[in-house]
């Protein structure tokens, strides 16, 4: 396990019954940057790869080649 899977699954404990919105989800993730700009650079990369889950083949592989996760 991660570290990182901790809040992961805190989120999920806490809130996973919720549904929200992207446009809701994108506007949190803006504000988190606006707190923490250190993690502008993981934050972009996580709402690119999000926004291209259901991309082409040769989509995803851009994806990959540019060192997003995918």
């Amino acid at each position: 396990m991660y570290f990182t899977d901790r809040g992961i699954e805190e989120l999920e404990d806490r809130r996973g019954e919720e549904q929200v919105t992207l446009a809701w989800l994108a506007e949190r993730l803006r504000e988190f940057v606006d707190l923490n700009p250190e993690f502008e650079t993981p934050v972009e990369r996580l709402a690119t790869w999000l926004a291209r889950l259901d991309a082409e083949d040769a989509d995803a592989h851009d994806v990959q080649d540019s060192g997003y996760p995918g």
